[in-house]
């Protein structure tokens, strides 16, 4: 019977991680270190930067399609990783349905802002939403940015600060 229960934790957790993908697209994580060993294997099915003895993949995974479609091959930094939303599941401390209500929340919120970005036409040179958040805030702090003023600016930089929130508070994680 305890196998049972542990396999249903187990179950409800690599669902969580598949479902959520906060971590894969960019959004959480701004890039994964991999271990010299694992490079051969990984440089067939990720876009690798090399350094000097190792390798970083930079989010987003081009694996992630809505979920990741090499789990069981991912990196093993990928494999150990584990948010706080994760651990409050696993700990009992949060149900399935309520983990995944927050990764829909935040996900609504990210998408808000990626469009705000677009309507504003702010460029900024990162694929990943982490380090697009990360220059953002650069041009925020300095005011550099000709819009910076403006009521739609300051709304942006709101609902950031909200996404940024949420993020620290379940998956211990910030961006902003």
């Amino acid at each position: 019977m305890k196998e049972v229960l542990k396999f249903g934790s187990m179950g409800d957790s690599t669902n969580l991680c598949l479902s959520c993908g906060l971590c894969c697209d960019g959004t959480l994580i701004g890039f994964v270190q991999l271990n010299r060993e694992e490079l051969p294997g990984l440089r067939e099915l990720l876009n690798v930067e090399e350094a000097t003895n190792d390798g970083v993949l930079i989010q987003p995974c081009n694996r992630y399609c809505g979920g990741c479609t090499i789990y069981s091959d991912r990196p093993k930094q990928c494999a150990s990783y584990d948010c706080e939303l994760l651990k409050s599941l696993q700990r009992k401390e949060l149900d399935y349905t309520s983990a995944i209500e927050t990764v829909e929340v935040a996900k609504q919120r990210k998408s808000a802002i990626e469009e705000k970005l677009a309507l504003l036409q702010i460029k900024l040179q990162s694929q990943s939403f982490y380090f697009k958040m990360t220059e953002l805030k650069k041009l925020y702090q300095k005011n550099e940015h000709e819009l910076s003023s403006t009521p739609e600016f300051k709304e942006l930089i709101a609902d950031i600060k909200q996404l940024d929130s949420l993020l620290s508070e379940r998956f211990g994680v910030t961006v902003f």
